[in-house]
């Protein structure tokens, strides 16, 4: 394994962190952007939805980016201007401020998301063994510090852009000074127009639902985990923060030691148990009678959803290796993403329009039917394709091994 390898697993897993962070640090004070702003109830789920489907279009326009320019200068430019827009979330006071902000901050996650899972998934392809989920982990791991540094903030009752300026003056130029290291694929030429590994898109539906149904459960959490804890069972808005911060800690764990699992018993058995255990925190959570029990309902949820995510990209990653098409895996990756905020976007409002018309505890019951639909597709991230997980054919590191240094 080479220092460069090394050297980039570890620049990109910084880059998930980063992400981590500011993603945490915006949805864990969406009541406190609510109070900036006047964002009415009626509202909020306009600019929750507008945020996926900005970064949706920003995803897609990656994919056709990156067939001109690597994976790592759309991510090395992106991340800043995803911080940069959370400070002007946290410095405005104007609506048209605020709708500016988001609008950058989603056409920056798209790219953002799109160009790191691609980095993501060629460095296990060079790796020859699982490591996806370890980069996902260090996401976790920002959120947990983003949803802890909200935490302080709403304690103290701090403004906005002062729990935010001193987190991008930090992290801003590290993210920067970090991305000399990252590791591109080797140049290949693009994948035939409309066609995406061949067959078009067949191949990649059931990895795209098992995505969708992943991000609505995961939306569910971040979006509406501190209104629910506040409003349905009666926590303080301080306690209101915690529950993104457990299920970030859970989430932590399971991706921490989710490798491991994949490489014993397999990427099939790991989804299965996933969505088992996922389902079983929304029952926990519909039903609490109380915040404490709520909290075990996140509990279960970070266990369950963790590992879904990271091996849908890689699932995607390996189908499109396989079918011998230059360029086929980060186009695949790109697409798939874009069902990443297709998740975000139905599980949003589905939530709050069902909390409205029938009741939240109601609506906390829908994802976790539809978390169950992976059971079905499971197969889909079998061996026979799962070269990673299985231990079987080992890839050579010359196919990764490009540095982003000095492009």
């Amino acid at each position: 394994m080479t220092d460069v390898l090394r050297r980039g697993r570890a620049s990109l897993a910084f880059s998930f962190l980063v992400q981590g962070v500011a993603f945490a640090l915006l949805v864990t004070r969406i009541p406190g952007i609510q109070n900036r702003y006047g964002v009415s109830d009626g509202m909020l789920p306009v600019f929750l939805a507008a945020v996926p489907i900005l970064a949706g279009i920003g995803s897609v326009s990656t994919e056709r980016l990156v067939r001109r320019v690597p994976p790592s200068r759309v991510l090395r430019w992106s991340q800043p201007v995803v911080l940069l827009a959370l400070l002007a979330v946290g410095a405005g006071r104007q609506m048209v401020v605020l709708a500016l902000a988001l609008a950058a901050f989603g056409l920056a996650v798209g790219a953002l998301d799109a160009s790191m899972n691609m980095l993501g998934v060629s460095l296990q392809r060079a790796y020859g063994r699982s490591i996806m989920l370890s980069f996902h982990a260090a996401y976790s791991l920002g959120g947990i510090v983003g949803a802890s540094l909200a935490w302080v903030g709403a304690h103290y009752g701090l403004a906005l852009w002062v729990s935010y300026l001193p987190v991008v003056l930090v992290l801003l130029p590290a993210a920067l000074v970090g991305s000399r290291w990252y590791v591109d694929g080797e140049a290949q030429a693009p994948v035939e127009k409309g066609a995406v590994a061949g067959g078009g898109l067949k191949w990649l539906l059931p990895l795209c639902l098992v995505m969708t149904v992943a991000y609505i459960g995961d939306s569910t959490v971040s979006n509406w985990s501190a209104k629910y804890l506040q409003d349905v069972l009666g926590s303080s808005e301080q306690m209101a923060t915690v529950p993104y911060n457990v299920y970030m800690v859970t989430t932590l764990l399971g991706r921490t030691v989710g490798d491991m699992g994949v490489r014993r018993f397999g990427a099939v058995a790991v989804v299965r148990a996933g969505a088992l255990v996922a389902a079983g925190g929304f029952a926990v959570v519909a039903s609490a009678p109380g915040a404490w029990m709520g909290m075990l309902g996140f509990t279960l949820l970070g266990l369950g959803l963790c590992v879904l995510v990271p091996q849908t990209f890689a699932a995607a990653g390996r189908r499109a290796d396989e079918t011998g098409r230059a360029g086929a895996s980060d186009a695949a990756v790109a697409r798939l993403n874009v069902f990443n905020y297709v998740g975000f976007l139905i599980g949003s409002p589905l939530v709050g329009a069902l909390g409205d018309a029938w009741s939240y505890r109601g609506a906390m019951l829908v994802p976790m039917v539809l978390v169950l639909v992976t059971l079905v597709h499971a197969r889909s991230f079998a061996p026979g394709a799962d070269r990673y997980g299985g231990g079987h054919e080992r890839p050579r590191t010359a196919d990764v091994g490009r540095s982003s240094n000095g492009l």
